[in-house]
């Protein structure tokens, strides 16, 4: 992002202001320095939040500001159902807990309460309270990303190619892991508006390389690719050939790498990261997913292969086959 100290938004602007998780078409009202007497000290900006009474407008740092972007506005969209999904799901939850209590009456009455202030739904005075029940709301640090439908789609294909019909994917993938991040780099730079929005795009996109590297082997292969996995490695040893000094990300693709993006919600979990840096970066990862969602029939052109019977038993152990033999076929 723009440095703080440098004015990257004005007065009267319209923009997009993250509150928590979601994105909020809002207005510059004013814009002024946080030290009065400090010329060089950071931005921040009076905001309106459309839609709101003026008792909600409120004073905001730069970086909870996004340029009123079509894209942004898709992100922002997007965040907004999932945000509301979850909303209702944790609802539910409770509302079930109450009536196995005996609470029935009062379920109901606060489940219509609650759905009245889903963001961007209900009365006015439900959109008005909608801050402060976010604020009840997110009260730990959410690492949900968003995954569109058709990669969800395509991960479900993924696991039955695999599982149930016990195919590998074609190695090397078309295109790799490394190919992919650095189509999306390349046309994702051209949209930051400074350096330091593109050191923040390099630094997430180096992170997920090293997710990818370190979970490929553990956390990302089903049981029956772990054969494969085992035989392209001793290529990537191997002192010659097309994989050789090589490794995950040069070899593995887009249905590999969007299995990482379905289980980052439980790694990131398990970092020690504050609440702005877990909501910023599940806006980058967001808006990878969003990227791959509309590429999608570029990058999962991969072809399954079938296995061949000796691959199938030495997978499952039962049989010692000609080192080989049962896996040369399938990379």
């Amino acid at each position: 992002m723009a440095p703080a100290s440098q004015m990257t938004y004005h007065k009267d602007e319209k923009v997009l202001c993250f509150h928590h998780e979601i994105l909020y078409e809002a207005k510059i009202l004013e814009v002024r320095h946080t030290d009065p007497d400090d010329r060089k000290s950071s931005y921040e900006y009076l905001v309106h939040y459309k839609g709101w009474k003026n008792t909600w407008d409120d004073w905001v740092p730069q970086d909870r500001l996004r340029k009123f972007t079509e894209e942004n506005r898709e992100l922002a969209t997007t965040l907004r159902r999932e945000a509301e999904a979850a909303f209702r799901q944790k609802n539910t939850t409770k509302t079930s807990t109450k009536r196995r209590g005996g609470s029935d009456r009062s379920s109901a009455r606060d489940s219509e309460e609650r759905q009245m202030s889903v963001p961007g739904r209900g009365t006015k005075r439900g959109r008005e309270n909608d801050i402060e029940k976010e604020d009840n709301f997110y009260t730990r640090p959410s690492v949900r990303i968003v995954m569109p439908d058709n990669l969800k789609s395509l991960l479900v294909d993924d696991w039955e190619n695999v599982t149930k019909n016990q195919q590998v994917v074609a190695l090397p993938a078309q295109s790799s892991v490394n190919q992919i991040l650095e189509d999306y780099v390349t046309e994702e730079k051209s949209k930051r508006a400074s350096s330091a929005e593109t050191d923040v795009l390099e630094e997430v996109i180096m992170g997920i390389q090293e997710y990818f590297d370190k979970s490929l082997e553990k956390v990302l292969l089903y049981r029956f690719e772990r054969e494969q996995y085992r035989a392209v490695r001793k290529k990537w040893e191997a002192a010659t050939g097309e994989l050789a000094d090589k490794g995950p990300l040069d070899t593995y693709g887009a249905e590999h790498l969007t299995r990482l993006f379905a289980t980052m919600p439980e790694l990131i979990a398990q970092t020690n990261m504050d609440l702005q840096s877990t909501n910023r970066l599940r806006e980058e990862l967001s808006k990878f997913t969003l990227w791959l969602s509309k590429n999608s029939s570029k990058y999962f052109a991969t072809r399954y292969m079938t296995a061949s019977n000796e691959y199938i038993e030495k997978s499952r152990g039962v049989a010692n086959p000609t080192p080989g033999t049962a896996t040369s076929r399938l990379v």
